[in-house]
């Protein structure tokens, strides 16, 4: 009988079906014999079901007057064989992905076969077989619609009561195979957006509903593993580690986009349910005492972790209530028992954080325990962590911002600015915490005068309105009643009473001292620059004196910077990179969204290799230097301008021609244009003798000349022209900047020089190469050393050098002196008057 299924036949065509349907069916036994024909059956079942979906409907019907399905589950019973389960699945997968007739699929699901098959106890130990059962499973979801899925469901008095394809499949939720959590993920997603009413109450009632809590659990778990890993790679970096940092981000904000996703579905219970695990089992626990403790030997995620975390909740996950539940808790912090238990916070406190910020109430505490077992170790926890604290979290972020490290003042701008860009954050609470940008402000006022919620002239044109704060307080105490419902205690908020002119400035001052810190990097200050752009887009008003005096010495200390640089290794670059720093600091702080990734507060400081391996004297580490300084520059520079009302210009005022004198060097070698390659002609007057070896034992010898015009600067190793008395041909040139003419110790004949290349060997991007797995090595400057015919030729050639170099620093200086004089710089006929609209939305 078996060797019959081989015979010649058209593979694709009904009778080929008919026949192995009839072949099938009197298989009572499955052996070793017809083990080979059983499955190479249900391949071709596969392929002819769906051939005929697409080209004849014949073929299912005679699919389903046959009972095909039943067979396949008949066979499944009376046969043990893995990989005859294993090819079942394979070909129902098949089957169902395949079926575009509606009707074909609604057949599928309408008999109980393909509840059995779901619900079939498979030995799950085996990996493979796993794999094609959750794709079985996943390509049913895929089919789900209004019609389909009430054919997969239990229903008792017109509720759920039962659905195997999502209770089977919610067992494997978390399984340790990626790829099998994923395909999870796909269909729970499918069912939650076909949107049947009774599937959602049913998938929102216990004991089903677990799931959302064993999500959170599970994604609290990869966070606590996340900060593990930024742990150990603080103690020793390597590039191992930062890409398990960057493993572990993906995973972690690949979880927060499911639970996006999943809220998005739009199932209220399901989204409060989530709210609520996020809030119960992450913030209120985890993250937020880690904002403000270091808790020794207790569950913590550290502050870095914790702001990168608040960043991505916040940005990700799109839920109003748990947006403005947060940023209450930001505000306040619980009234607590143990005022003796002792915490440190994260970077000093604000001078505006004093006193009035209230004695705890400990009766409160009591009146307000909780009764709930899990409530109870929330209440426990945040006792520990909270203890004796007396300053909201918003404090420390502001503290960080002030005297953090690198890293926390980097996070806490993060956190700021992806409050600021929440749009599911009320404009009250945004204005609590200080944040609400200017524009807004003024339309809201606007907006209030409009309706007569008070005099147009008082909301307009006052500094304040008591409504105004009257409204913040109502609204704000809203969600600090929600909060109190989560926590379980009262919560202390002594900063609601104040205007929110003052949240205001408390954010102003932390950002005006940042721009007065030497030990923060400039990108992280243009974050900062990007801030305060946000909050004041079109005015000068918030300023006050003690402002403008830091943000003027400030200036004044990067002006001194960017002098020194005029001075520097690479002088005749400096001019070029202020342009194109200018430029691009404009765009940034100008930006509509902060261009940083907060997954970059995670990897390790990038330190550059030329400041670990290099001497002092290596012109790479001057090279990175001047760059730092130019952009710190070009910020405060920019910030100045801001704060004197004046409009940002898109090129920074600087003389990009200065006239070399007649009698110089340059002009004696008859050179016209700033620029001078190998083979040029020049004058050969004042050229010294010299020679040089390029190679081992090969000395050449050349003319030697120093030659500086405008910015530029090169030393030059020429040959006489035999034709052409007096002239000759450039064979050699270096740049001139940070040569370092010194002339040997024992050989006074000798002139050592140091040779940079002549354009920067790095980029922006070094930063993020640092932490890729190829590490690359510090580069070494050139050297040339010149031996000469005597002494007196040697101190000659050397006072040439440094004369020149003198020259090419005051042609930068010269340059730079509109940019770089306060007084010129923001001269009325230089700067134009900024146009003050503070109706502007």
């Amino acid at each position: 009988m078996w060797f019959s299924f081989w015979r010649s036949r058209d593979r694709l065509s009904l009778d080929e079906l008919r026949f192995i349907v009839d072949q099938l069916k009197k298989v009572q036994v499955v052996n070793e014999v017809n083990k080979e024909f059983v499955i190479e059956a249900l391949r071709s079942i596969a392929e002819l079901i769906t051939y005929g979906d697409q080209h004849d409907a014949a073929y299912f019907e005679f699919f389903m007057e046959k009972q095909v399905m039943g067979e396949f589950v008949r066979i499944l019973r009376i046969c043990e064989s893995l990989i005859f389960s294993r090819q079942l699945l394979q070909t129902m997968s098949i089957i169902i992905q395949n079926l575009k007739n509606d009707h074909s699929i609604y057949y599928m699901f309408r008999n109980e076969h393909v509840n059995y098959l779901i619900a079939y106890p498979f030995d799950f130990g085996n990996e493979e077989l796993l794999s094609y059962y959750i794709s079985f499973l996943r390509a049913i979801s895929g089919k789900l619609n209004n019609d389909t899925i009430s054919l997969l469901v239990k229903t008792k008095i017109d509720e759920v009561v039962g659905f195997p394809l999502y209770v089977e499949a919610i067992r494997f939720a978390l399984h340790e195979e990626s790829m099998i959590r994923t395909a999870v993920r796909a269909l729970t997603l499918n069912v939650y957006h076909v949107g049947d009413d009774s599937v959602n109450r049913f998938v929102s009632r216990a004991p089903h509903s677990d799931y959302f809590l064993h999500l959170i659990e599970f994604f609290r778990d990869r966070c606590i593993h996340l900060k593990s890993i930024v742990s150990n790679a603080k103690k020793s970096q390597s590039a191992e580690l930062s890409s398990s940092i960057l493993c572990a981000v993906d995973e972690i904000e690949d979880n927060l986009y499911y639970i996006s996703d999943v809220v998005s579905a739009g199932i209220p219970d399901v989204g409060r349910l989530i709210m609520d695990k996020v809030l119960r089992l992450l913030i209120f626990p985890l993250v937020l005492p880690s904002l403000r403790t270091e808790a020794v030997n207790e569950p913590s995620l550290g502050a870095v972790t914790s702001l990168y975390l608040l960043c991505c909740i916040l940005r990700i996950v799109k839920i109003k209530d748990l947006a403005n539940i947060v940023a209450a808790a930001l505000l306040c912090h619980p009234e607590m028992i143990p005022e003796s238990a002792e915490a440190k916070i994260n970077g000093n406190l604000l001078s505006h954080a004093s006193s009035d910020l209230a004695s705890q109430n400990k009766d409160a505490n009591n009146q307000n325990s909780m009764s709930d077992t899990k409530n109870h170790i929330l209440h426990s926890a945040l006792n520990h962590m909270y203890g004796g604290m007396r300053f909201a979290p918003r404090e420390a972020l502001l503290s960080f911002v002030v005297s953090g490290d690198e890293v926390q003042v980097s996070g806490s701008l993060n956190v700021l600015a992806t409050l600021l860009q929440t749009k599911e954050l009320d404009e009250s609470m945004a204005d609590a915490l200080g944040i609400l940008p200017q524009y807004k402000q003024h339309k809201k006022k606007l907006l209030q005068a409009l309706v007569g919620e008070d005099s147009a002239e008082e909301q307009l044109f006052s500094s304040e309105g008591n409504k105004v704060k009257d409204r913040i307080s109502g609204e704000l105490d809203i969600y600090l009643q929600k909060l109190k419902e989560y926590v379980g205690i009262s919560c202390v908020h002594p900063e609601v009473g104040a205007s929110p002119r003052v949240h205001r400035f408390q954010v102003l001052d932390s950002l005006v001292s940042l721009f007065c810190r030497s030990n923060i990097s400039a990108e992280t200050l243009w974050h900062g620059g990007w801030l305060l752009r946000q909050l004041l887009p079109y005015s000068k008003a918030e300023f006050n004196s003690h402002h403008l005096t830091l943000l003027t010495d400030s200036f004044h200390h990067s002006t001194a910077r960017v002098l020194e640089e005029a001075r520097g290794t690479w002088l005749d670059l400096l001019l070029a990179a202020i342009c194109d720093q200018w430029r691009k600091c404009k765009r940034a702080i100008e930006a509509s969204s902060l261009r940083k990734d907060p997954k970059c507060i995670l990897l390790p400081p990038f330190k550059s290799a030329y400041d670990e391996h290099a001497s002092s004297e290596s012109s790479f580490a001057a090279g990175e230097r001047m760059c730092e300084a130019v952009k710190v520059f070009a910020l405060l520079h920019h910030l100045h301008i801001f704060s004197l009302g004046k409009v940002l210009p898109d090129q920074p005022p600087v003389f990009s021609d200065v006239d070399t004198p007649e009698k110089s060097r340059a002009r004696n070698a008859g050179l016209n244009l700033p620029e001078l390659k190998p083979n040029a002609e020049i004058n050969l007057v004042g050229t010294i003798p010299c020679r040089i070896a390029f190679e081992r034992s090969k000395e050449r010898h050349f003319l030697f000349l120093a030659l500086s015009m405008s910015s530029c600067g090169w030393l030059v190793l020429a040959e006489e022209l035999p034709v052409k008395p007096g002239r000759g041909l450039v064979r050699v040139v270096a740049p001139l900047a940070g040569c370092n003419p010194r002339v040997d110790d024992k050989h006074l004949k000798w002139l050592h020089l140091r040779i940079r290349p002549s354009s920067f060997p790095f980029t922006e991007t070094a930063i993020y190469a640092g932490h890729s797995k190829v590490k690359s090595k510090a580069l070494v400057d050139g050297r040339w050393t010149l031996a000469f015919q005597d002494e007196e030729s040697c101190k000659k050639a050397m006072s040439m050098v440094v004369e020149e170099m003198e020259l090419q620093s005051c042609m930068v200086e010269k340059s730079l002196e509109p940019l770089l004089e306060l007084d010129r710089s923001t001269d009325d006929s230089r700067l134009p008057e900024r146009v003050e609209d503070d109706n502007t939305v």
